[in-house]
């Protein structure tokens, strides 16, 4: 048996088609939820649009500080995972989620396989770099989505177990926009026209949580959409809508929404004229579904997307995000998308297969 562990909107997305693929393949295999997200519009909602079923397991875990949330997530994984037994534990990205289900499983002597391996931005203040170094340490398959990713893994003396997959994202844009299509009338709900609009998110804890770097990102949206001359719409994420309330901050000028479905959210960011980001994720999509990008961090885990020039990096000064996303715009988008074929799922879900019922 397969356990796939997930958490966050982000796994969700990145994960359905591993769990298409398992069906497609009529493996015995389970979802379990931890419930990192919760809510109807950052959970429950991806698994209908996506048509996905619903998971076997939910643990209801909700927020809580990292050490709290963690531990919580370890004690119900670890029941789950001791009453079912499964083969092979897969685990996706960097969140405490991912953390969490490495590591129960490697206590009871399962294997993990981690999705999206390998990747790094060096910046430890970061927990998600934390967790997803933990995870591949934890890890006896680590699937990367680059070359770039194999040589970080080379670096800290993982060589054994490592199988570059391509990343799943190619995989659940290419499956899914054209469900999209059909399904999203959200530039109509939003009053936005093809290619005349720009598109933000912000959810970082090192963004959303410090009022300096906050309110540099909040200003540097509403002085890029006051220069360019175009609506700027940023799906809020509750924690950010809260934060913004508590310090105060002013957002004239930008399109605030809740948050969006991903099929909402994949047709915004497709048809858009830029995509400004603190997320890893998006910074993918824009990249796969050649839209410029602006990341507002210091560091990014996706270098590919730098070194095809599909994004750039800015950090939360308002001028150097202005700046960046003038640069941006000028890009030719004819480059290389160097995340994979979109058959990611496929040669995970064989690796795992292949590797069911064999000794660690």
């Amino acid at each position: 048996m397969i356990a796939i562990v997930l958490g966050t909107r982000p796994e969700i997305i990145k994960m359905s088609p591993v769990v298409r693929e398992c069906q497609k393949r009529k493996l015995d295999h389970l979802v379990l939820h931890t419930g990192q997200h919760y809510s109807y519009a950052m959970d429950r909602v991806f698994f209908e649009e996506l048509e996905l079923p619903d998971p076997a397991f939910k643990l209801d875990v909700g927020s809580g500080a990292h050490g709290e949330q963690t531990g919580k997530m370890l004690t119900g994984i670890e029941k789950v995972l001791t009453k079912q037994r499964p083969d092979i534990v897969l685990v996706q990205g960097d969140t405490n989620t991912v953390l969490a289900g490495a590591l129960a499983a490697s206590k009871l002597g399962v294997r993990v396989g981690h999705v999206e391996a390998g990747l790094r931005c060096y910046d430890r203040s970061m927990p998600e770099e934390i967790n997803r170094v933990l995870a591949d340490h934890l890890s006896q398959l680590l699937f990367v989505p680059t070359n770039v990713a194999r040589q970080h893994l080379a670096k800290e003396g993982i060589t054994k177990g490592v199988y570059k997959t391509g990343n799943t994202i190619v995989d659940a844009v290419r499956q899914n926009l054209d469900l999209a299509e059909r399904k999203s009338n959200v530039l109509h709900r939003l009053g936005l026209e093809d290619d005349d609009y720009l598109v933000a998110t912000a959810h970082r804890q090192e963004n959303v949580d410090d009022p300096k770097r906050l309110k540099g990102v909040i200003e540097g949206l509403q002085r890029v959409s006051d220069e360019l001359k175009m609506t700027l719409v940023l799906p809020t994420h509750p924690r950010t809508r809260k934060r913004i309330e508590e310090f105060g901050l002013r957002s004239d000028g930008i399109l605030l929404t809740e948050p969006l479905g991903y099929l909402d959210f994949l047709i915004l960011e497709a048809n858009s004229r830029l995509i400004l980001t603190d997320s890893g994720g998006v910074q993918e999509e824009a990249c796969i579904l050649h839209v410029p990008c602006v990341t507002m961090r210091e560091s990014t885990e996706r270098p590919e997307t730098i070194a095809v020039k599909a994004n750039l990096l800015a950090g939360t000064n308002p001028k150097v995000i202005s700046e960046m996303a003038r640069r941006q715009m000028r890009v030719r988008t004819r480059w290389r998308n160097p995340f994979g074929d979109g058959r990611a799922a496929e040669r995970i879900v064989a690796r795992c297969a292949s590797k069911r019922k064999r000794p660690g």
